[in-house]
Formats: structure tokens, sequence, C-alpha cells
């Protein structure tokens, strides 16, 4: 039951988690997605193209025949002009001629000196058979800056683009600048539109944008221009929903992008999908004139050496002059694949039904009938999808419902070894030495979710052994050191985990532990006070110990000098919500907490030695609370890193009658001396600085005073304030530094 009940709750998550991604971390499955889709374009195979649709190819054959590229503008013009002889209904330039032809008699006249007023002009010639033909010329645009300040010229377009329903962001592709045709070509062309293909990351070409947005004017792509021509329409509209362009209508026709108006190319195939008509043939019309004549040609080139190659699911090396004929083709035949936006929602609905699905599968009691089912959901999931892509044209996610079902497969397959074998080693490796026994065999009774990240509100402890420096310094041998800090920090680790607390790190001759984690634990501040006052006496009797210990000679000398003990440590204690779990890197972590209450509780410590407090803790400590203890209010201040002040306490001692106490007096000596403490901080409180003054100076005169640096304190701050009164005093003291 508990088993079903976490492979219920890791289903839920990994549905939720599936949703997330799937709107969140698109950047991340969107590749994988798109394999899926090349290969379902695999599977498909080909399909015959539109006969209609030829490529007058640039090949190795016309570079042999007619010189290398770029051929002089007359050969151009006479390719153009037999393709008009010969019939042809459109020709489409995949070429853009940005420089003037050097070649041009009249160019070379020119460069000689000579006279060059009746030298036939190349680029004339072929900018009057342009002008004679039915071409629409091509361009190209730059989309990111190039170091070339874009030109006062704009393409020519004879499209009227209507904007339906027009949001504040179009999210249409933005280009730098426009490289056009030289001006006498420019100006003569009927029309004109853009030849760019847009790869993925993965460097493959699934889709061209069928419009752009340039200087806040929509241009067509070369095949949408061909197609607006073809259908003889003025109208282009583009329809926008909240997300961007919905479509595109033509006509009658409807054409789907996605919100940034990109076709998803239908290919129909591999390379020679279409008719390719050598360019040299067509020059000495050499060509079958049935194979031109009222067709739609595009001029492009699938030589090499001409750099005009792209990827796309079905070739690594596939002339982009094939790219715009399958986007024309598609337009032509209303053979489009795109995604509308029901099947976002349809998308979702699968997301959370196969979660449900795989986890009922997961329930059956035969292994192996398990993974068949599971193989077959897959399988299902896959033919589903290729059949609504291939014969609807309609695209639905694929990768993230594969996901979701493989995931909660090997969750369920290894769920038993993880949460019976591997969590248990995990503990025992995690806390052997941070925790009692006792706490070690609850946690292997119940290891639930002791390592993911929860918040919880602990008492966190911060220890730190004072002048250390001098100790290391005087102990001179590293051995006796280790021994001398062992000899303190195994009592002292004892009491903590004894107390049911957490050992969480030795960080030099700190120690920092915690109350209430990974265990739960009602009265965990108390068992932080008790552990707390437990070290200090037993730091006295460890003293004596060390003192009687020759190996340690030089430190006993050391502290006999000065007048210390020889080891004498500060304890901070707060208490507060923090984030308890396993942190760190893949290769190396730990259960730990951290937050705002954590390095409140290292400030605390750090302010032992300023208030000359062994014990000092938070008011959210002492207000959880219900023992018995001699309490001294120590400040109230803003420490280091934090805005909001904080109470600071000092707890002296178990407030019962005991043999021994921390400090040389009696409990009735400190009683007293904390009652008119007290009443000279409510003075203070009350801005009464010189009455307060008065009260500090006497309690400072005591000879056996529990806190020799807290009534110098407030002495040095009355009589501040008495020569400089504040104004508006709120009894709030800032600490700039850590302690």
């Amino acid at each position: 039951m508990k088993k079903t009940l976490l492979q219920f709750i890791f289903t839920l998550c990994v549905a939720i988690t599936g949703v997330v991604g799937y709107f969140q971390l698109s950047a991340f499955w969107l590749p994988f997605e798109y394999k899926i889709k090349d290969l379902m374009f695999l599977v498909r195979g080909p399909i015959p193209g539109n006969e209609n649709i030829v490529i007058i190819d640039i090949d190795e054959k016309s570079l042999k025949t007619l010189g290398q590229w770029p051929w002089s503008r007359d050969k151009v013009a006479h390719l153009l002009q037999n393709l008009t002889d010969y019939g042809v209904a459109i020709i489409g330039l995949d070429i853009v001629f940005a420089e003037p032809d050097n070649s041009s008699p009249k160019k070379v006249f020119e460069k000689m000196g000579l006279n060059a007023e009746n030298v036939v002009d190349y680029d004339a010639l072929l900018a009057n058979t342009i002008a004679q033909s039915p071409t629409v010329t091509g361009y190209v645009f730059a989309l990111q800056p190039d170091g070339v300040a874009p030109e006062e010229r704009t393409p020519v377009s004879k499209a009227i683009v209507i904007e339906q329903n027009k949001p504040e962001d179009s999210n249409l592709i933005k280009p730098y600048r426009a490289i056009l045709n030289i001006p006498s070509i420019h100006t003569h062309a009927y029309s004109s539109g853009y030849f760019n293909t847009i790869p993925d990351r993965d460097g493959i070409v699934r889709s061209i944008p069928l419009v752009m947005n340039y200087n806040n004017i929509i241009y067509p792509s070369l095949s949408l221009e061909m197609m607006r021509i073809i259908m003889d329409e003025k109208k282009i509209s583009l329809i926008y929903d909240e997300r961007g362009i919905s479509h595109i209508t033509l006509g009658t026709h409807t054409i789907p992008t996605d919100y940034h108006g990109r076709l998803y190319i239908n290919y129909r195939g591999a390379q020679n999908s279409y008719r390719y008509i050598s360019a040299a043939d067509i020059y000495s019309k050499t060509a079958n004139a049935l194979h031109v004549e009222g067709k739609i040609a595009l001029i492009g080139t699938s030589a090499a050496g001409l750099l005009d190659l792209r990827s796309t699911p079905y070739d690594s090396a596939y002339p982009g002059v094939e790219v715009h004929a399958n986007a024309l083709d598609n337009m032509l035949s209303q053979a489009f694949i795109a995604k509308p936006i029901w099947a976002v929602g349809v998308d979702i609905v699968s997301i959370v039904l196969i979660a449900f699905v795989t986890f009922g599968i997961l329930l059956l009691p035969s292994a192996l009938g398990t993974l068949l089912a599971l193989i077959g959901t897959n399988a299902i999931l896959f033919i589903a999808h290729y059949t609504f892509m291939t014969s609807q044209g309609i695209v639905f996610n694929t990768i993230v419902p594969l996901g979701i079902i493989n995931a909660l497969f090997l969750i369920g397959q290894v769920l038993n070894y993880f949460l019976e074998i591997k969590q248990k080693e995990m503990v025992k490796s995690k806390f052997a030495r941070k925790v009692s026994p006792a706490v070690m065999n609850d946690l292997l009774k119940n290891t639930r979710d002791i390592f993911e990240g929860r918040e919880k509100e602990i008492t966190v402890f911060f220890s730190d052994v004072r002048n250390f420096t001098r100790i290391s310094e005087a102990m001179g041998d590293p051995k006796h050191l280790i021994h001398f800090m062992n000899a303190y920090m195994d009592p002292m680790s004892e009491i903590i985990i004894q107390s049911g607390g957490t050992v969480d790190k030795f960080i030099g001759d700190a120690i920092m532990a915690y109350w209430n984690a990974p265990l739960d634990m009602s009265d965990h501040a108390e068992k932080a006070v008790m552990a707390s006052l437990q070290q200090l006496h037993r730091l006295k009797q460890l003293n004596e110990t060390l003192r009687l210990n020759p190996e340690f000679t030089h430190v006993v000398s050391m502290a006999d000098t000065q007048g210390i003990p020889i080891i004498d440590i500060g304890i901070g204690l707060n208490t507060g919500l923090a984030i308890a779990g396993e942190m760190g890197s893949t290769h190396r972590s730990d259960y730990t907490v951290i937050g705002d209450a954590i390095n409140l509780g290292s400030r605390l410590e750090s302010l032992c030695k300023y208030y000359h407090s062994h014990l000092t803790l938070s008011h959210f400590t002492k207000e959880k609370l219900k023992g018995a203890y001699i309490f001294r209010f120590l400040d109230l201040v803003t420490v280091k890193g934090k805005n909001e002040p904080v109470e600071i306490w000092q707890i002296h001692d178990f407030d019962t009658e005991m043999d021994t106490y921390l400090f040389n007096t009696t409990r009735e000596a400190i009683k007293n001396e904390l009652s008119s403490y007290h009443k000279a901080i409510d003075l203070y409180k009350k801005s009464s600085f010189q009455e307060a003054l008065t009260l500090f100076q006497t309690l400072d005169a005591l000879e056996n005073k529990t806190n020799n640096a807290i009534y110098s304190i407030y002495i040095q701050r009355c009589l501040h304030y008495i020569e400089i009164p504040p104004q508006d005093f709120n009894g709030v003291y800032v600490h700039t530094t850590k302690g």
C-alpha cells in the first residue's frame, strides 16, 4: 500500500513536471522533439513532388559549360530569355546580384577611360530581360548586425499586407538589413522576395519564415510572393492571436504558421523530389520544352562549391532552392504540417493521461507483462502521432509523453531498491557519526523523504574556542594539537548527540549542530539549551583534566600566565525556519541546513566575544523555553547582514539549587545582580541615561560580577548619549562586523 501510494505521488509529480516542463523547458526538449519528427519523415518515406515545379539547376555541368560562378550578367539574361521563350509560367530567382558585373564591356571601357556610350552594359541587359520576363527576383536579409550599415533602399514587393488583431509585439523576425540587387535590377523587377532559410539549433532546416518585419514593413518570402502572383492575389492577410501570427490567408488559401510567421515544411523527400533541369541545357536550348512550358521555375544551385546546401530531415546536403520548392509545393497543394492552438490542449491532456495509464501498468503483478505493456504504450503513442502528422498534417508533442512513460517505468523498477536498501545505507553513511544510536534506529525505521529539502523550524548551535590561534602556537607539535582538539571535541559532540541533536560539521575549532532535523523534536530549543549548559559544565571538568596531562604543558603554562581557562568557548543559539536536506554537488554532498536562521546563529556565536558571554541566544529561542534558567538581557541589535532588530540574551546557568555553578558566586547573589542590571536596562531603554549610568557603574564595581564586559559596554553608551542625546532613541544597536 505504501509503495502504491508512493508510486501514485511520483506519478502525480512526474505529470505536473511534464506539464510545467512542456511550457517552461521547451529549449530542453525541443531538439529531441525535432529528431522524433525527423524520424517520422524518414518512416513515411518520399512522396511525389508537384510536377508543375521545376528547378533550373546551376550544377557542375553548367559550371563546366558556362564557366565558374558568378557568370557574366549577359549569360544570366540569356538564361532568363530562353526560359521565357520556352513559355515558363513564372521564374523565381534564388540568387541575389548585390554587386555590379565587373566583366561588363561598359564597365571595362569605363575603367580604361574609353568612351563607353555605345558599349553593351550587361547589368542593364539583365535588368531589361527581368522586366520583360515573368521573373520574381530574390534578395536576402542579414538577421544580425554584420558591420555593414543598412541601405536606404527597401525591397520591392507588390503585395498589400493586411494585419488583423495585431498585438503590441507581433513576434515576427526583425532582420538588421537587406542585401538587395543592384539598383538597375532592383528597379526593373516586378516584385521580389527574400530567400532566407533559418536552421534550427542543430543546423537542420525544418521551417522557413514566410514574412519578416523590416523597418516596420512586412515583406514576404520568395515562395510566398510567387504563390501570391500565381494566384493573382493582391493582398496577403496576417491573422494574429495573443501569441503572434496564427495563420496567413491568401485568397481562398489558409497557410498555418507558428507565431513567428514560420511555415513548418512538409518535405516531399530527399533531393530530386522535383525535376531538375541543368541551366546549361536551358542556355543551349536543348532541354525538353514540355518540361518547362507552363511550369513554375526556381533558379538555384546544387553545386557544392557554391555553398547553397542545407541540412534537412532527409539529407545533410540539400540544395537551398529545393527548400523553397517544397514550401511552394505545400502552399499550392495545401499539404501543410502545423500545430493548431487546440493541439496544445490535447498535449496537456495526453501528458496527464499517459502518466496515469503508466501508473496503472506499473501496478500489474507480472514484471514481464508490465514491460510488454509499456513497450506497447510507447509504440501506440508514436504510431498515433505519426498518423496524425502524415495523414492529417497535425503535429502533437511526442517527446514529453514518451519521457513520462519511460521515466515512470524506471522509477517503478528501482523503487524497492532505493526505498528499502539504498535509503538505509545512505542514512547510515550520512548520520552514523552525527546522531545517537537511538535516533539512527528511528531513521532506519522511517527513512521516508529525510534527504529531500524541506522547510523546518530548527534550533541551530554554533560554538567556537577562544584564542585558538594562541593555543595552536603554544602547542608547537601538530600531533599534540590534534590530540588536544580531540580531547575537547569528543565530549562536546557526545553531549550534542545524546541530547538528540545532529552534529553538522566541525569547522576547525568550531562546532555546528542543530535540533529537530532530520527527525522531528517538539522541545528542540530546550534540548539545545540544556546541551549547551552541559557542555559548559563539562568544560570546567575538562580544563582540570587537561592541566594534569604532560602533553599539554605549554598550553597550561600560557593559560596560567594569562589567568584564563585552557579552553574557553562561546556558544550561539537561534531558533527559526531553515531548509534541511541533502545538499552539495553530484560527487560530494551532505545532509545539512541552510537559511537566515543559520546565519543569525553564527552571528550570535561571534557576538559572544563582544558581550563576554559564554551562551548567547536570540529571543526566538528564549520564547520556546519552558525550563528554569538564569537569563540576562544583552542587547537589541541588528547584526551584520540583517535589517530587523533582534533581542539577544545570555543564559548564565540552570536556575536550580546545585552544588556547582559556572560562576564563582551564589545563586542569590547573581539573582540580585541581574535584578539591578535589568532595572538599569529599563532606564536605558527609556533614555534615562544618567540614572542608568549610575546603576551600571555600581554593578561594574562588584567583585564577583558574572559578566566582565557588559557593564563597560553600557557605561560607554550612556556617557555617549548623555553627551550627544539621540533623536528618536529606540534602543537598537547596529553591529557592522560579525563579532
